[in-house]
């Protein structure tokens, strides 16, 4: 991944010396093991784990030669030990390592997405109950529909990001899986309770049954969770993308002090940061697709979905986490106009009203037919002529038969769309509190 998407904890992760690190921590797990049994001397162990070493320089012209990255692995550490390398890696077949390894990676990795997660719905919260009773137009189809508050997209992100705590922590646990079985995953020439021993040491669970390979919907769980954070985090975006357009102005990100809209337009002001987010949600999306065609190997394993892996494990881990926290950061010093809200909702005649005016009708005994033709037909009369809708159904001879002046006066309260906000509120936060 390009250093322009990467945090430095996230990053660091999945830097080859600390790939190499936890393979060299699976190897010298399995030695504990062996040791455990007497297959291996505690002398032997002792040194293994004080003085083995590998050089990343030295990997790389050793598989220039063999083209193979765990012997390469294993030739540099070899290197550092002398005698005692041969009890390094036995029993053991490349993707023991590999997959091993790789689950410890996820799990960090997991972790740290699960605090960005968290510390994203601090400001989510804290911004739903800042905006609580703001009052704005709803929109459905981009269309007004009826009064909601500001707060309340806040709270309903709030929510989404509580299903992804869920999800991230399922997937974590499902790719908490380690592999010590050999070859075609028969324990040929390992037994099982190395696989055991060794995955305790490592906080990790044994897979209950494997081929060369931990099964890979196990990895394309995780990268379906990262793609429906992703998503997530693009849905907010998008929100924020429209109410920013000018004809809207409801909410803007972020502006900096010296910052610079277009190259050719001083005045702009554009939504640059959540379009970032949209686009690498494309991509965390397009992962996920991969992660997908990687659970069909040809019988035992192939090594199809190792060049994948490579790319679309670390990409996916570092773009989530750096779109978590710019999300973050933008929806901390979102500006946000409470005067441009109302001037909107004013837009629309008080045409937003139209089915509160039905539902009185029908009380009054017409048939919702009916009572849906009328008022359908003083809205499209005050979207025509920019008349309030209030007015022109005052004037409707019809409408006058069943409503008192005073009866549709009351319809139009602004205060009647937002009285269940609070009950709301409470079901979406009662168990963050």
């Amino acid at each position: 991944m390009i250093e322009r998407y990467t945090r430095p904890e996230m990053g660091k992760l999945w830097e080859l010396e600390n790939k190499y690190q936890k393979w060299l921590d699976v190897e010298i797990a399995a030695c504990e093991a062996w040791a455990e049994i007497g297959e291996i001397p505690w002398d032997a162990v002792k040194l293994i784990k004080e003085k083995a070493r590998f050089d990343i320089q030295q990997i790389d012209e050793i598989e220039k030669v063999v083209r193979h990255d765990v012997i390469a692995f294993l030739t540099s550490v070899a290197k550092s030990l002398g005698p005692e390398s041969r009890f390094i890696h036995k029993g053991l077949t490349s993707s023991d390592i590999l997959d091993t390894a790789l689950a410890l990676l996820m799990r960090e990795a997991s972790g740290i997405l699960l605090n960005d997660i968290k510390a994203l719905m601090d400001v989510l919260k804290k911004q739903a109950y800042q905006y609580k009773d703001t009052p704005m137009i709803g929109r459905s189809h981009g269309i007004h529909a009826e009064p909601m508050t500001f707060g309340l997209k806040f709270a309903l992100w709030f929510e989404d990001m509580k299903r992804n705590i869920i999800r991230m922590k399922q997937a974590k646990e499902i790719i908490s899986i380690g592999k010590l079985s050999g070859a075609v995953g028969t324990f040929s020439n390992i037994p099982p309770v190395i696989e055991e021993k060794a995955c305790r040491k490592l906080g990790l669970r044994p897979e209950p049954v494997a081929t060369q390979v931990v099964q890979r919907d196990r990895h394309a769980e995780y990268l379906t969770t990262l793609a429906l954070i992703a998503a997530s985090v693009e849905k907010i975006a998008v929100e924020i993308r429209h109410l920013q357009r000018s004809e809207v102005l409801e909410a803007e990100e972020p502006f900096r002090k010296g910052q610079k809209g277009s190259s050719a337009m001083p005045h702009k002001r554009n939504p640059i940061g959540c379009e970032n987010l949209s686009g690498l949600a494309r991509l965390v999306k397009s992962n996920s697709l991969a992660a997908l065609e990687n659970i069909a190997l040809w019988h035992e394993r192939d090594i199809s979905h190792s060049s994948v892996e490579r790319v679309i494990i670390p990409d996916s881990s570092i773009l989530v986490d750096y779109m978590l926290n710019r999300l973050k950061r933008i929806l901390e010093g979102l500006h946000v106009y409470p005067k441009r809200m109302k001037e909107n909702m004013a837009r629309s005649y008080g045409l937003f009203n139209s089915q509160r005016v039905m539902l009185a009708l029908v009380d009054k005994g017409l048939s919702r037919e009916r009572a849906y033709e009328i008022v359908q037909n003083n809205a499209m009369k005050s979207w025509r002529t920019g008349n309030q809708f209030r007015k022109l159904l005052s004037q409707d001879k019809e409408v006058r038969k069943y409503l008192k002046a005073k009866e549709i006066e009351n319809i139009f309260d602004l205060k009647y769309y937002l009285k269940n906000v609070d009950y709301i509120f409470k079901r979406v936060f009662k168990a963050s509190k």
